[in-house]
Formats: C-alpha cells, structure tokens, sequence
C-alpha cells in the first residue's frame, strides 16, 4: 500500500504543479488518507532520528540554520524547505525526495512544525529532539491564549525521546517539561534586548534570568559580531544573519547541534554559522529602481520590537505592510504593544489593515506620509520615490504578495 500511495501523491503532486497550485496540502491529505502510517514508517528509518522546531517566531529561519550546520558536517539532511509546517505539508515534502520503491536517502529529518500541529505529528512520528523558540501572542484567533499554546508544546517536549532544548528567557518555554531538558539563554547584559511577551505587557517588570544553567549562550552582540558561550569557552562569529533575534536564534541552533553530535568540539559549528543566511522574506533585499530594498517579515509584538530594535534608523525609508488574512491572524490589536519609539517616520502604510496601522503610529506621534491599502500602487510609489535605501515590514501574506510584486525586477 506504501509504494501505491507514493505513486498517487507524487501524481496528485506533479497535476497539481501542471494547474498552476503549490501542491503542499493536496498530496499529504491524499497519502494520509490511503497509507496513515506512510511518515511515521518513513521517518523512523533515519538513523539520526527526527528534529522538530517550534515556537511562536523564527521557526524557519532557525530551522534552516540546523539544516545548514549539520550538513557541514556530512549528514544528509532533509527539511520542509518549502515553509509548510503543517503535517500534510511534511508529507507533501517527503514525496518530492522520497523513490516510489520507499527509499529515502537521508540521515536525519529537521523539520518546521507550526505549534498546533507539532502535537499532531509527535502523535504520530517519534520526535528524537525538539527545540523550542519562544511563546508569544500570536494569531490568537487560531490557537486560543498564549498559555494553552505552551500547553501544546509541552505535549511535544514531553513526547521527545532523546533531548528538548528550550529557551531559558522565555518563562513559559523554560517551564516545559522533557525527561531530558537543555537550555540556551542570554547574558544579563543582553537580557533587557530580548523582552519575553509580558515583558512587553508589563514594561517595568525586573527582568531576570531563571536559575537554569544554559549550555550555549549568547553572550555579547556589536553590530553583526556575535559572541557566544559554548561549554565555557567564548567564540565570535560576524554573522551573516541580520536582526539580534536571528542571533539569539543562531544560539538555540548551537546548542541543539551540540546534542544531535556531541562528540565534536564546542566551537565546531561556529566555524560554519558565518555563512547562513536567513530564510526567504526574512531579510531578502531586492534592487529596485535602483535602490536596496529589504523584506522583513513581523507577525506579534515581539517579533516587531526586535525588528525595530535591529533595523530602525535614520539613513533608511520604511514601508509598514499589515494584513489579517487567516495566515496572518485576523486580530491586529497586537500592534499596540509593539514599541514604536525606534522608527523616524513611515514613508507609506499599507495592506487590508493600512488605516489601522496609519492610526497606531499617530498615537506614538510617528510621521505617516502616505496611505493606500493596495500593495501594489503603495510598494511602487514608496520604490519609485527616491535612490534611499528602504525596508518594508510586513505581515506574512502581504510579505508573500510584496515578492509576487517584486518577483519580475531584480533580485540580489
């Protein structure tokens, strides 16, 4: 039965591309139907297990970031590149890769799973390691209160056989429980850059670390020059990676390679963490009209803050984007206790909830200069205005639509 509904989803697959669809869902709901255990049989095979990441912000990013320092070290590595982190979307992707004979040719699966479905898949899959990024109020519509969304990954974390690392800062990522735990964290004089999400409701809360001792952590960050603490002893790595989360991510990364092989040297992977870059919206920068334009996705008030925190500043044009489309959540009332104080002024606000963004950056006395809920008149007039540098940030769907406009100009 595994071999025929191989050769049926990888048929539903290649019919669905010929129509013009992503194909991630259709095939995956077809194997799922016919062969339930076809990923669980499948991904047991691999003889370094099964990676699963989580958490509220910088799945992708960070996931890549594991993918890309374990194949630098000879394992053949298999992800859900394509950003599906829904179940079906795993399946969708091993049908790429997989032979219709059953061979799958890899070491060692590391894969993006949304918070809601990584429960479902553990289920289903034995998960060997888990890393846990954050847990933030995000798309509240879709998973309920940020503690129940904990209470989904602690199903996880729970079920992972070998090691969960877990993020010491976040209070309710830390309080998960594994029957092997290992933490990443911050040095105190890094904490007060990284605000958990009640630090962000409770502004003059005392932030403070918990008592957990942290195998990798981030230690230092001057401009893209990361120092990192591994077993004792210090690295500096000048990232690739842009924004202080991806570096703070790039630790979670660290300390979870560190346990996939720990048989090699505390600073092995730093040696190949330079050269990551970050996943596609996550920075992309595009040249149009003759000037550099960077992509950063924003999706809860965390993610926007730290965006801010790394990328405000005077020698650039911003363009602020915000959808609240189903994939973007469609409750957008987080956008007040994002901290706006970093951003000179906005050159244009757009997508479906432009006016309420434009309304937002008044109460913060930000300088609005246009509006228009069409991405496509507001992305051309905001490139077309000058020579400046300019960044945008955007929701996920009007990230994904922003490429689709820029998609027939270059690309760098």
């Amino acid at each position: 039965m595994d071999n025929l509904s191989i050769i049926l989803g990888k048929s539903v697959k290649f019919i669905s591309k010929l129509r013009g669809g992503g194909g991630s869902a259709l095939p995956g709901l077809v194997v799922e139907k016919t062969s339930p255990d076809f990923l669980r049989k499948t991904l047991s095979k691999l003889p370094y297990g099964v990676v699963v990441i989580s958490g509220t912000n910088g799945k992708t990013t960070t996931t890549k970031i594991v993918s890309e320092l374990l194949a630098k070290q000879g394992l053949k590595v298999f992800t859900n590149k394509t950003g599906s982190n829904f179940v079906r979307g795993v399946i969708s992707a091993v049908l790429e890769d997989i032979k219709i004979s059953g061979k799958f040719d890899y070491d060692i699966a590391v894969l993006e799973l949304d918070e809601a479905h990584a429960v479902k898949f553990c289920e289903t899959v034995p998960v060997d390691y888990s890393l846990v990024l954050n847990v933030q109020r995000d798309q509240l519509d879709r998973f309920g209160e940020i503690d129940h969304t904990a209470e989904l990954l602690n199903k996880l974390t729970t079920s992972t056989k070998r090691c969960a690392v877990l993020n010491r800062e976040d209070p309710r990522v830390s309080k998960l429980e594994s029957k092997n735990r290992k933490f990443y964290g911050l040095s105190d004089a890094l904490l007060k850059k990284f605000p958990s999400d009640d630090d962000l409701l409770d502004k003059g809360k005392d932030m403070k670390h918990s008592s957990k001792k942290a195998t990798v952590t981030l230690d230092k960050l001057k401009g893209q020059v990361a120092t990192y603490v591994i077993e004792g002893q210090k690295f500096d790595c000048d990232l690739t990676l842009k924004g202080v989360f991806n570096a703070y991510n790039a630790a979670g990364a660290l300390a979870l390679c560190h346990e996939i092989l720990p048989d090699l040297p505390a600073g092995e992977f730093i040696k190949y963490l330079d050269c990551i870059e970050s996943a596609f919206g996550r920075g992309e920068i595009f040249k149009i009209n003759g000037a550099d334009v960077e992509l950063l996705l924003v999706k809860n008030p965390a993610a926007f803050t730290l965006s801010l925190a790394s990328f405000a500043d005077n020698e650039h044009d911003y363009m602020i984007a915000i959808n609240d489309n189903i994939a973007d959540g469609r409750d957008v009332s987080w956008l007040w206790n994002v901290d706006f104080s970093n951003l000179p002024r906005v050159k244009y606000v757009s997508g479906i909830r432009a006016t309420d963004m434009a309304l937002r950056l008044k109460y913060d006395n930000i300088p609005v200069d246009g509006i228009n809920e069409d991405l496509n008149i507001a992305t051309d007039k905001f490139t077309s205005s000058n020579k400046r540098p300019k960044r945008i940030f955007a929701t996920y769907t009007a990230m994904l639509e922003i490429r689709k406009i820029f998609s027939g100009k270059s690309l760098i």
